[in-house]
């Protein structure tokens, strides 16, 4: 490095901001527990994360967008996307995982909240940001599958991952049937008849 050439800027990884994040996406996920999305608030969010509002609304910008990344950001680490090696054991540990993830209070609440049409567009946006998210994250346990063979060409991932997932969601919705323990495993076994029954 030359003399006139500025010694570069080193930010410390997982520095203070990271912290922020962290705490305040553990706050917001701790809310969304105990009163689902619509009764979600930035000042309560602040309070718990032990920050001033506008870091809030500065790194976030708006309520919709801070429930968005705490939703996305609790359903990732409750819902990993597996990578088994075959497409049924994907299928049925993502299922499991989902059914886990629904019985915590967070999952409750997000598939509750999700359940109830809201009017406030940034809501309804927030929440097509979420559902597409998580299907495009999740859609590469069909597109690994198609390119090992083990599923056809065209198989459409969004539609494959919204049958499996949505008898599991329906018993959280409704809550009168638990799920049972081989249930991710039969769901994985029909819907994988069903695709490669259209071969």
């Amino acid at each position: 490095m030359t003399e006139q050439e500025p010694e570069p800027i080193r930010r410390r990884p997982g520095g203070r901001a990271a912290r922020v994040r962290q705490a305040v996406l553990a706050a917001a996920m701790e809310a969304l527990a105990e009163g689902g999305l619509a009764r979600l608030g930035i000042a309560d969010v602040a309070a718990r994360a032990g920050v001033n509002e506008t870091t809030v609304y500065r790194r976030w910008g708006s309520r919709e967008k801070l429930a968005l990344d705490a939703m996305l950001t609790g359903s990732d680490e409750g819902i990993p996307v597996p990578d088994t090696g075959a497409v049924r054991t994907d299928l049925a540990a993502f299922a499991r995982a989902l059914a886990d993830y629904t019985a915590t209070p967070l999952g409750r609440a997000v598939v509750h909240s999700a359940a109830h049409n809201s009017d406030d567009p940034a809501l309804a946006e927030s929440w097509q940001a979420f559902w597409q998210t998580r299907l495009d994250r999740a859609g590469v346990i069909v597109h690994r599958a198609v390119e090992r063979g083990e599923l056809p060409a065209g198989t459409d991932a969004r539609l494959a991952l919204e049958l499996l997932c949505a008898p599991i969601q329906t018993r959280a919705v409704l809550g009168h049937r638990p799920v049972d323990p081989d249930l991710p495993e039969r769901l994985a076994d029909a819907l994988l008849d069903g695709l490669r029954a259209r071969a």
